[in-house]
């Protein structure tokens, strides 16, 4: 790695930092400005004005908005998540549990979607102006234009309602067999494989048609290397950065996605648990699963622009 890459690489991570504060300080403000006072939720609508004002003042909520952010960043850099509002429990504890729950659901979705739309990806730009890379490019549009929501409450009308093969609601703790495993994840892999394989697809497709339109790839035509050896060992060698790259930047995707996932099919992950802190104004736990999906985010197109970087031919 030359000077130069290094430079690069370095101020992407430089970039990533400041963004990442930009992002906590958003996050905080956005909570900040959710309607109704946490104090008054907890405490019900009977509750008198003096025992309101005592939990404001015992939570800290009269401080300054600025003091309660730099308190609440502090925590975050030390590892202290602080106590949920409406469960009085430690934030830690409480997402433990659900985190992992989430890792399960986006580590089977990437395990089932990332080799389908290689395969897909690849074969289509191999097969270029072919009914088959026709019908592969007019699906995958198809399946972007879809939102999430949608592909979920077809999959639970076609596979719950009518065909009656799988549960409309996904329940991670009840999971004693390799079957009750395929059943509950069943569903809501299918939605996020529909939203993140359309576009890796795309990508994949574009970067191989890129890698054979090089000059190298004619030069090896014209020596007479066959089809299956320009593609193994010219193409998708040089392919590997962009296609990596494509790989990290709709995994990306998969983030926003879950959300609607885990909220449909009652799956009780990280996101699911963030819509419930929202409807009690659980600010501390509604903060730290934003901060969660932000900093799961910026890793991922962080890494992207990163072997971005480091497979572009002109910086080594």
């Amino acid at each position: 790695m030359n000077i130069h890459v290094l430079m690069l690489v370095m101020n992407r991570l430089f970039v990533a930092l400041i963004t990442l504060l930009i992002v906590s300080f958003t996050v905080f403000a956005a909570t900040e400005l959710l309607p109704g006072d946490v104090a008054q939720i907890l405490l019900g609508q009977s509750a008198t004005p003096e025992a309101v004002a005592g939990l404001r003042a015992a939570m800290h909520l009269n401080d300054p908005a600025l003091l309660r952010f730099i308190r609440w960043l502090g925590g975050l850099a030390t590892g202290n998540l602080g106590v949920s509002y409406a469960n009085n429990m430690p934030i830690a504890q409480l997402i433990g549990p659900r985190f992992l729950s989430s890792l399960q659901l986006a580590a089977a979705t990437a395990l089932f979607s990332v080799p389908v739309a290689m395969v897909l990806g690849i074969t289509a730009a191999i097969l270029r102006g072919s009914l088959y890379d026709r019908i592969v490019t007019t699906v995958t549009i198809a399946v972007i234009s879809v939102p999430e929501f949608m592909v979920a409450t077809a999959a639970v009308l076609f596979f719950a309602v009518y065909l009656k093969w799988l549960p409309a609601l996904s329940f991670a703790n009840e999971v004693h067999s390799f079957g009750q495993l395929l059943r509950v994840f069943a569903m809501p892999v299918i939605t996020l494989s529909f939203v993140i394989s359309a576009q890796m697809i795309r990508m994949t497709r574009a970067a191989v048609i890129e890698t054979l339109g090089t000059p190298y790839i004619e030069m090896a035509l014209l020596k007479g290397a066959s089809p299956s050896r320009i593609v193994l060992k010219h193409a998708l060698p040089n392919a590997l950065g962009p296609i990596v790259n494509a790989v990290a930047l709709s995994l990306s995707y998969l983030l926003g996605g879950v959300i609607i996932v885990e909220t449909i099919f009652n799956y009780p992950g990280i996101a699911k648990l963030m819509v419930d802190a929202v409807a009690t104004r659980d600010l501390p736990l509604i903060q730290t699963c934003s901060m969660i999906f932000c900093v799961a985010y910026l890793i991922l197109i962080t890494i992207a622009d990163i072997i971005a970087i480091l497979s572009n031919p002109r910086l080594r």
